[in-house]
């Protein structure tokens, strides 16, 4: 019981974030902009990455899309690990790692409502 109330809890938190993230890339926030720009993003690329981003969010929620909703949140987050290494930003990894791990850790404890 505690397990599932803790995975809820985390559940929670990371769509949050991913759906907060997804917006602001969709939307094309500055901040975004100067980050994936210097990656070669173009508009149109970041918006169909927040929209990724969004739509693994809220695959999250349900216990038939939770894995493949967490793949592609993850898949995201190794993307940006990946152009952060590139850039021998090690720093932008250290702020990454954690997101991964989280989601990494969701998949482990399982969507609290499977049955």
């Amino acid at each position: 019981m505690i397990l599932k109330i803790i995975s809820s809890i985390l559940i929670l938190g990371a769509v949050f974030m991913g759906f907060k993230q997804g917006s602001a890339m969709f939307s094309g926030k500055p901040e975004m902009m100067e980050m994936f720009g210097k990656w070669g993003f173009n508009r149109t690329a970041l918006m169909i990455n927040g929209a990724v981003t969004i739509l693994a969010s809220v695959m999250i929620l349900f216990p038939r899309t939770f894995v493949w909703g967490n793949f592609l949140m993850a898949a995201g987050i190794l993307l940006i690990i990946c152009f952060h290494l590139m850039d021998k930003d090690f720093k932008g990894v250290a702020i990454e790692l954690p997101f991964l791990f989280l989601n990494l850790l969701i998949v482990y404890l399982q969507h609290p409502l499977k049955t």
